[in-house]
């Protein structure tokens, strides 16, 4: 049987959940032996599809994931992105159907933890419960974020505040540094701030000649992380990445 414990990249989750929430070592314990099941996924493959009645959670690995709409002409709307150690459809436990896609970006590991187990160990673990639940109003802080951007930050501010938010996530995973390349697409950010891909490229140009971005057709790459939070007023505060 696999568990969770034996996974490559466990240990994010447990540090996520760790972070803010008093886990004992029989909570941690629990939470590694979970027994699961783990597939690889190719670039641009459904984890779980849109009206699926998934009866698992997934936990990212390795790899980048996002949720997203599809709007009848075909047009995809992204509407968050995910890092190894997120839990991106951990609300299945309690909605019937799945109102969205979720997507893996580029070739990614992921483990599917039966909905029956997750609920077991929440009953028994408190605590763990707790963290999940934490985990939720997290994602719903950065729902209200991205909602914000759209609405009320010009393009060249939207942008700058995905990227800064994406490599904070990515620091704190341990999978970046500041001054790094993201894997992100100018496509797949056109896909998330609701620009078109030429408006994405003026844009990406405009923060070029600022120097604070570099960028080829697979990656994004933070040249001054400062300067960048600064152009777009970006404060890491809504992510609580900080251990309370």
């Amino acid at each position: 049987m696999q568990t969770l414990g034996h996974q490559p990249g466990h240990s994010r989750l447990l540090s996520k959940l760790a972070a803010n929430t008093a886990l004992s070592d029989e909570d941690r314990s629990a939470l590694l032996a979970l027994p699961v099941t783990v597939r690889s996924v190719a670039a641009d493959r459904d984890i779980v599809a849109h009206g699926e009645r998934p009866n698992h959670c997934t936990v990212l690995l390795e790899g980048f994931a996002c949720r997203y709409k599809l709007a009848p002409d075909g047009r995809r709307q992204i509407l968050s992105l995910h890092v190894p150690g997120d839990m991106p459809d951990l609300q299945s436990l309690h909605v019937e159907a799945m109102d969205h896609g979720l997507a893996v970006l580029r070739p990614s590991l992921v483990a599917s933890i039966a909905h029956a187990h997750l609920i077991e160990l929440m009953e028994a673990r408190p605590a763990l419960a707790a963290a999940f639940w934490r985990e939720t109003l997290v994602d719903a802080a950065i729902y209200r974020e991205w909602l914000f951007g759209l609405g009320r930050r010009e393009a060249s501010a939207r942008l700058a505040h995905l990227v800064s938010e994406t490599a904070e996530r990515f620091v704190s995973v341990g999978l970046a540094e500041h001054a790094a390349a993201l894997p992100l697409k100018q496509i797949q950010l056109a896909d998330a701030l609701g620009l078109s891909p030429v408006h994405v490229n003026r844009v990406l140009k405009e923060l070029r000649e600022r120097h604070l971005l570099g960028a080829s057709r697979s990656a994004i790459e933070v040249l001054d992380a400062r300067g960048l939070a600064a152009f777009c007023a970006f404060n890491a505060g809504y992510l609580y990445l900080e251990a309370a």
